[in-house]
């Protein structure tokens, strides 16, 4: 054990000589994620809020044959302006992007309406265009509610009740919490956190083995009286303490980013204060000797540094497949899928932001499962090292 600490040591105390290298790999990556993170969903939040909130101005063709819809609308914040004055104006302006939306009011409209028919109202839109589709929706809601009022006034003038067009009442209950709303924003944190960690101990997994290699320090470094396990374990167990310290910096980096998030305004109530940091890196500690022994055995294979940092970075996606795919799918915390590295602890991160109950067996399976998968790639590398052309 004294040997491979002293290994550790002197791997540890190369990389914090690299000032540039460490600054990528603790700093620039942990931060910048968390950075990002905040940025667009704040960014979101505020475009959702605001254009829910402002008025609309819409170009509406015909608004004069219609004076009670306009002044309708207007109480819904949407405002007739001046625009395009014949359908294919109308057609052309929402192709180019120069109107989101365009009403038009046909002709018939009031005659329609006078003899008790469904009165057309024509709404130009591009539903490609993702701005244009939540006006043109707010615009078709706000027409929907005024036909839903016409039809009760026909029904109260015929002496008929608006409520025998309602058949069934229903009453919607949300049992979600604050906190479990939360999760579908702040479920994503897992995939920076695994891709954090990674980078953190990418540099030295690459620089202890290719870079040695390159650099021909590895042959001097065999003939001391160490093993070639203890070497390879020191090397891994070294990048795992850059790891811990990339995750670390990186959790404490979203606790900040959280309190930035004007979450409260769409319900939501982040479970991700300090105590719920500690857990997240608990939970995540585990994947350290996964990760680390994968980089390390895969830069083992290669001859020089820049092409070891090739194939590592296409490996630092594999990880995070699993949970861009259970994302997608909402996939929920079954204890078969406890096995699955990376995945595993992406579901429980995802509980615990929900401020749910965390079952304790899923949390020991998620472990034991992702400790024995690295601890498998470790010896596997440690005996790859063995070989005779590994100085070749």
């Amino acid at each position: 054990m004294k040997t491979i600490l002293t290994v550790i040591r002197k791997e540890v105390l190369d990389n914090f000589r690299d000032r540039r290298t460490l600054l990528t790999a603790v700093v620039m990556g942990p931060m910048f994620g968390p950075l990002l993170f905040a940025v667009m969903i704040n960014l979101s939040i505020e475009k959702s809020l605001s254009a829910g909130e402002r008025d609309l101005d819409v170009p509406i063709i015909g608004a004069e044959l219609a004076p009670n819809l306009m002044r309708f609308l207007e109480s819904k914040g949407i405002n007739a302006v001046d625009g395009p004055e014949t359908v294919d104006e109308a057609i052309e302006a929402v192709k180019t992007g120069e109107q989101s939306v365009v009403v038009r009011i046909v002709p018939e409209f009031g005659e329609q309406l006078a003899n008790a028919e469904p009165a057309t109202v024509e709404v130009y839109s591009d539903e490609a265009d993702n701005d244009a589709r939540k006006e043109a929706r707010r615009v078709r809601s706000a027409l929907g509610e005024y036909s839903q009022r016409l039809s009760a006034l026909r029904l109260m003038a015929r002496g008929v009740s608006p409520q025998v067009l309602r058949s069934i009442n229903i009453d919607e209950v949300d049992v979600s919490t604050p906190s479990g709303r939360s999760g579908l924003i702040l479920g994503m944190m897992s995939y920076f956190f695994i891709f954090a960690m990674l980078i953190g101990g990418m540099y030295l997994a690459i620089d202890s083995t290719a870079g040695e290699r390159e650099r021909g320090s590895l042959e001097p470094l065999l003939s001391l009286p160490v093993t070639r396990d203890q070497l390879m374990l020191g090397k891994i167990l070294a990048s795992c303490v850059f790891m811990a310290l990339s995750l670390a910096l990186c959790i404490a980096a979203f606790v900040v980013a959280i309190g930035f998030l004007p979450l409260q305004k769409l319900g939501m109530t982040p479970n991700f204060g300090p105590v719920a940091a500690v857990g997240a890196f608990f939970i995540l500690a585990p994947f350290m000797l996964l990760g680390a022994a994968m980089m390390t055995l895969v830069a083992s294979f290669t001859k020089s540094y820049k092409e070891a940092q090739t194939w590592v970075s296409a490996v630092l996606f594999a990880p995070t497949l699993p949970i861009i795919v259970v994302s997608i799918l909402q996939v929920r915390p079954a204890f078969e899928l406890m096995f699955v590295p990376s995945l595993s602890q992406h579901l429980l991160l995802v509980d615990m932001v929900k401020n749910e109950p965390i079952v304790l067996e899923n949390v020991i399976a998620s472990a034991i499962s992702t400790l024995l998968l690295g601890g498998l790639i470790a010896w596997i590398a440690a005996k790859l090292y063995r070989r005779e052309g590994l100085l070749g």
